[in-house]
């Protein structure tokens, strides 16, 4: 699916815009090209994430499961540039 649809008209949840707004207020300086996996766990990072995902409780469909990410998003899906998150 990603790779057929052009990503400025994929939409995964109707919520979408909303989502990346209050994602960028959020983590205004949070490069997502190349991601550091202590921004995504460290206590202070959990401090952040845990209220930004539940924002979305009752609006997402398993708000809170967890994702594969890429750390590098010019690299593959192999064990030394993915994340759970």
């Amino acid at each position: 699916l990603i790779s057929s649809v052009e990503p400025k008209f994929l939409r995964l949840t109707k919520v979408d815009e909303r989502i990346y707004e209050e994602f960028r207020g959020t983590f205004r300086d949070l490069r997502v090209a190349v991601l550091d996996p202590e921004e995504l766990k460290s206590e202070p990072a959990k401090a952040k994430w845990r209220p930004f995902c539940l924002r979305f409780e009752g609006a997402v469909e398993d708000f809170n499961y967890g994702t594969l990410l890429r750390l590098d998003c010019r690299g593959g899906y192999t064990e030394e540039n993915c994340i759970l998150g």
